[in-house]
């Protein structure tokens, strides 16, 4: 019984040793308050204990638990919702489906 919850002990401290919680900037794009909206929701999952979007940056400020989330998965999250990131471009057709005050990127003239 003793060395059941010696082993225990152990993996608890050592689990407690390897998480550490960062604070990370991404750049997202978007224009306005309903992408902040969608942006932070989005980012908002397990692990991460903050997530803040500034309009006037395009920076996403994530404080997380590396245990649980790296930055390469919010960024895939948030692209997920139709906003690019540096690692991840969001699908055109969840793009697309953006309201217009949401639409960041350039439109190209024919």
């Amino acid at each position: 019984m003793k060395t059941k919850l010696f082993l225990i002990a152990i993996f608890i401290f050592s689990t407690l040793l390897t998480a550490e919680v960062l604070k990370k900037e991404i750049r997202v794009e978007g224009n306005c308050g309903s992408c902040k909206k969608r942006i932070e929701k989005a980012a908002k999952v397990d692990g991460v204990k903050k997530a803040s979007w500034d309009k006037k940056t395009k920076i996403l400020t994530v404080t997380f638990d590396n245990a649980k989330i790296s930055t390469d998965s919010l960024q895939k999250i948030v692209a997920e919702v139709g906003h690019d990131t540096p690692l991840y471009k969001a699908k055109d057709e969840v793009y697309s489906e953006l309201p217009g005050c949401c639409l960041y990127r350039e439109v190209e003239s024919h």
